[in-house]
């Protein structure tokens, strides 16, 4: 046995059978494919909940097993994408309950979204009032800032499929804007300012910054398809507020993830194929990719002075960030700083001193210094690799990091299906020379090829070193099989002591990606929706009935539990009909559904909130509608008929 009690190589166990499985499998298979580099309440005010205690996890009692009894409330808000569902899921930590799913890019029968006119106009319609997109891929959920630390105004997340961004609001934890960013395929990375970097006394997110991985051509026409000079990716950077695109950067390399500075002066992504191929083999040429660092007030400033190009249709002004463009660190808008091969992710220390941009296809992490880039910009730093600190090999296929408050880091390692505890400043004394420095503190095995993972407040200057969420890829054998498609599996890990200790395993429906995981003081929520919010609130009894103006019928319907006022109206076969619908009940969390039969219409309201929909008979004949949520001990009861004249 090694000293921390865990099985060595040489000790025949089932985890050492899978630990060589699984390596010697995913080493071979990258061999394989020419990737040898791996040997190197009723009031409608917002209801604050209680803060959660400052103590360890180790000290929290029930809550440190992973443990929230009965009547008790979780202490985190984990905010998670849903991958290819389009959605957006909030988990509770530690207990890893599920409090919500946000419909965001899909289409979701419970709530109505995609299907009420409130929805679609958010989503984006045709023409024909049909759905421009009814599918999305959501990866990244990051949340608004200020001073450091979320302040639980927005969410933002993107599509990677149809290169849109959502914005949820924090108080009623639902989307209320999509955008579609032009010239970009491959959105994929994001995050949003923590400080204003030109106006000091602007302490608040501002700005939302959206990497583009995939290059196309720009403008993207066909007769550009076959000329690879015209490829190109941009980063975008998106208002926080007005949802409007304000700038673009064109780049070299395929961008992946994002993080930015504390001090609001930088952006920073990783990139992989800086030498902008189009085909794999013109993409592994060079001996580095970059982590590249966007210099936002020079930019912005670029951008005044007009000093920029649009692309195609778009009026999106654009600047050249490409490497041969800004050479000059004195004038340069970027600085590409080398790191390993292919990198995967980019975080920034809680202290906002360090960036971590980790290897995938090395067994390293590359730590970049903030100031040494703010160095390089100012022409004190003759090399931008000069600004790397420390790399040290921390184990195979490194993806994601995140931080606890006493200087350590946690990497997600995919081959190895481990996540590693290493301390960024023995690494930085490692890579001076300091040969007897202790970098890596602990290891502890997940299930299996863990691909995100995030620490409690990790993303802040905040960060409280209770949490570590795991996000495993693979879950075979850990639950009940249900068929060839499996469950993912987050396993959360209490990194509070000195060694990691698992505390339990919840589900996920594929494919969930990044999370954050947001102390629960920081999210205030409404549980009662404001009616006078809707223009067209039916407020009273009165107002309730039918409107005809030609073949447009309007029917104003009110929801007092357990019935419908009117329950019972009548349209003729082929009209256009517009069902507005307002709940009157003001208790917190009763709800009323509104199902009609035949009609393909199904969505939900909340106390006083209003919803509408509007579609067109094809047949006649009577058809219900009821309640589908359940309101009332008279629930069943509570529907009326929708008469349909031939």
């Amino acid at each position: 046995m090694s000293e921390d009690n865990r099985p060595t190589d040489d000790e025949s166990t089932p985890e050492t059978g899978r630990r060589k499985f699984l390596n010697s499998t995913a080493v071979v298979g990258l061999a394989g494919a020419g990737l040898g580099l791996l040997s190197a309440c009723s009031k409608s005010e917002p209801t604050p909940a209680a803060a959660p205690q400052a103590k360890p996890a180790a000290e929290t009692n029930a809550h440190a097993k992973g443990e929230v009894k009965p009547g008790q409330l979780d202490d985190y808000y984990m905010l998670s994408s849903g991958g290819h569902s389009g959605e957006v899921r909030i988990y509770g930590v530690p207990s890893g309950r599920t409090l919500k799913r946000i419909p965001v890019f899909n289409i979701d029968p419970m709530s109505g979204w995609g299907i009420t006119n409130e929805s679609k106009k958010i989503i984006g319609t045709r023409p024909d009032g049909s759905l421009k997109y009814r599918t999305g891929d959501t990866h990244h959920v990051h949340g608004s800032y200020a001073d450091g630390t979320y302040d639980g105004k927005y969410f933002w997340v993107n599509d990677k499929l149809n290169n849109r961004m959502a914005r949820i609001r924090g108080d009623y934890l639902e989307c209320d804007k999509i955008i579609e960013i032009p010239n970009v395929q491959g959105f994929h990375g994001i995050f949003p300012d923590k400080r204003d970097p030109v106006d000091a006394s602007i302490n608040h997110t501002t700005r939302v910054f959206c990497g583009a991985e995939f290059h196309v051509p720009l403008p993207n026409k066909t007769s550009n398809a076959k000329d690879f000079a015209t490829y190109g990716c941009l980063l975008t950077c998106v208002d926080a507020e007005s949802m409007a695109v304000r700038w673009q950067v064109r780049i070299d390399g395929n961008m992946d993830l994002c993080a930015t500075s504390y001090d609001g002066k930088l952006a920073a992504l990783n990139c992989y194929n800086t030498e902008n191929g189009q085909v794999y083999t013109d993409m592994m040429s060079a001996e580095r990719d970059a982590c590249v660092f966007f210099n936002v007030e020079r930019i912005e400033a670029a951008v005044k002075a007009g000093k920029t190009k649009t692309i195609g249709d778009s009026k999106v002004p654009v600047v050249d960030g490409t490497k041969a463009a800004n050479s000059d660190p004195k004038t340069a808008l970027t600085c590409y700083v080398p790191v390993p091969k292919n990198p995967h992710g980019v975080n920034i220390t809680p202290d906002g001193k360090y960036y971590v941009c980790a290897g995938k296809l090395s067994p390293t992490a590359t730590v970049i210094q903030h100031d040494l880039v703010l160095k390089w910009f100012n022409g004190e730093l003759k090399e931008p690799r000069d600004a790397v600190v420390a790399e040290p090999e921390i184990g195979l296929g490194p993806l994601h990091t995140g931080f606890d408050n006493r200087g350590n880091a946690y990497t997600s390692l995919f081959l190895d299906s481990q996540v590693v505890k290493w301390n960024i400043e023995k690494a930085i004394a490692h890579f001076k020379g300091d040969k007897q420095a202790q970098v890596v503190v602990d290891r502890i095995d997940v299930h299996y090829q863990p691909g995100h993972g995030y620490t409690s407040m990790g993303e802040t200057k905040e960060a409280d070193g209770l949490y570590f969420n795991s996000g495993n890829k693979f879950s075979k054998d850990r639950f009940l099989p249900v068929g060839p498609l499996h469950v993912e599996t987050e396993q959360l890990i209490d990194i509070s002591g000195d060694k990691m200790v698992l505390l339990h395993d919840h589900t996920a429906h594929p494919e969930p990606h990044d999370a954050i995981i947001v102390r629960r003081d920081k999210i205030k929520t409404k549980q009662i929706y404001t009616m006078e919010d809707s223009p067209i609130a039916v407020k009273a009894f009165e107002e309730a009935g039918v409107e005809r103006k030609g073949n447009k019928v309007t029917v104003r319907l009110m929801s007092v539990a357990p019935a419908f006022t009117p329950n019972e109206f009548t349209v003729k076969k082929g009209d256009e009909v517009t069902i507005i619908l307002t709940n009157h009940d003001k208790v917190e969390d009763l709800h009323h559904g509104f199902g009609l039969e035949g009609q393909d219409i199904c969505f939900i309201v909340g106390p006083q909130e209003t919803r509408s929909v509007t579609f067109k008979p094809e047949r006649a004949g009577v058809f219900w509608y009821y309640c589908t949520h359940f309101c009332h001990a008279l629930h069943l009861e509570m529907r009326g008929r929708m008469i349909v004249e031939g």
